[in-house]
């Protein structure tokens, strides 16, 4: 299976030698690459290229530790730099063996042009192959593109990227969460388990029959799981955090006068709508400028 090299470019407002420093020093490269948990240079000589070991935890308990080869060029003629890599890793779990590319970075005026185009060999056979077109290679070039954007924040408003992937991972981990809980009570309780006190609920509200609040009940439970599906597509989150704000106090108020009682159970609407109202607070100002892969031109 053919696979394309992974591409990535990015504009930076800033020098040349300001870039090359914070991708070249491997103290401040690990910080805003989501490749690498850490990189150590090893001790050379002169000319010699420059040999390095790297890092990945991938869990607690899993960590990917490989090596890699770089040498930077500088062309006196028009400012460019350059930064040929070759990497790799024994370990059989990995699903890099072993690959090749190279760095460059081109003064625009005064902005700095940073770009990177690699390949690699895929592990395991032609399972692998199949594994790593369509899972991970979109995943690494994603992360690759995500880590320059980090990397350009960095460098044009000084916000660190420790900082920025906390911000990042925020909002998109609620955003999952969020469309999970929408999807799970429209589909459950209300589509497919038609629960008697979600039913009870609507007939201490609207005056109708009982076919008719099973319609209604039905058609709530598509709403929420649309709004589910919603929040996996919608991209400014923050508007959707925002409409949860208004939303969750809302719905407390009419289960609270639909069914009284109900605020004497476990887990009862108020404490579950307030947690829900908590987090989408914390979401809403998580995710104020995150920073995106959509940023970068992943191809020439």
């Amino acid at each position: 299976m053919k696979t394309k090299p992974i591409y990535v470019e990015i504009e930076i407002d800033s020098t040349i030698e300001e870039v090359w420093d914070a991708s070249q020093n491997p103290d401040l490269h690990s910080q805003w690459d989501l490749r690498f948990s850490s990189i150590t240079y090893l001790p050379k000589k002169g000319d010699e290229p420059q040999m390095f070991t790297y890092k990945r935890s991938v869990t607690p308990f899993l960590t990917v530790e490989g090596w890699g080869k770089s040498t930077g060029t500088f062309n006196k003629g028009d400012g460019t730099r350059s930064s040929s890599l070759h990497f790799g890793t024994n370990q059989w779990f990995s699903p890099i063996k072993e690959g090749k590319g190279y760095w460059k970075y081109e003064q625009q005026q005064k902005k700095t042009k940073f770009l990177t185009q690699y390949d690699y060999d895929a592990n395991f056979g032609s399972l692998g192959k199949v594994f790593d077109a369509f899972v991970f290679r979109p995943m690494i070039g994603w992360g690759t593109a995500l880590s320059f954007d980090v990397m350009k924040r960095w460098i044009e408003k000084g916000e660190a990227p420790r900082s920025q992937y906390f911000r990042f991972f925020t909002t998109y981990g609620l955003s999952v969460l969020f469309a999970l809980i929408w999807i799970y009570h429209g589909l459950i309780p209300k589509i497919i388990g038609k629960h008697p006190e979600e039913i009870r609920m609507l007939a201490n509200t609207f005056p109708f029959d009982p076919s008719q609040l099973t319609l209604l009940l039905i058609g709530i439970g598509v709403a929420e799981l649309l709004f589910g599906v919603f929040w996996l597509v919608y991209k400014r989150k923050k508007h959707l955090f925002a409409l949860q704000l208004v939303v969750f106090p809302l719905l407390t108020i009419a289960a609270i006068i639909a069914v009284p009682e109900a605020a004497m159970h476990p887990f009862n609407p108020v404490t579950f709508n307030l947690s829900l109202f908590a987090l989408s607070l914390i979401g809403y100002f998580s995710s104020d400028d995150t920073p995106t892969a959509k940023s970068c031109k992943r191809k020439r």
